[in-house]
């Protein structure tokens, strides 16, 4: 018989073959055109491109994944908005 193991991780982010839902559908969608892109203009070169630049995709967004810190900008928004006038000269 069958046994599964209790899912305890509740929190953490749903993966899809290692990736997140979103990259997870990058991916699906980069398949998809790349099915269409072979079924319109088929020739062995392009089976080949085609699948090199989907195991390339996969491994960047992998990488990606693991190294979330590669694509962490800067915060454009600050931290707390005033409407305090910034000033060097204090009215007292």
């Amino acid at each position: 018989m069958k046994t599964f193991e209790v899912y305890k991780n509740i929190r953490k982010r749903a993966v899809i073959m290692g990736l997140p839902i979103a990259l997870f559908a990058l991916m699906m969608t980069s398949v998809i055109g790349s099915l269409l892109f072979i079924i319109f203009s088929f020739s062995f070169l392009v089976v080949i491109l085609v699948f090199v630049i989907n195991g390339t995709l996969y491994v960047a967004l992998t990488h990606i994944t693991k190294n979330p810190a590669m694509l962490h900008f800067k915060k454009v928004f600050p931290q707390s908005i005033s409407n305090k006038k910034i000033s060097q000269l204090y009215d007292d």
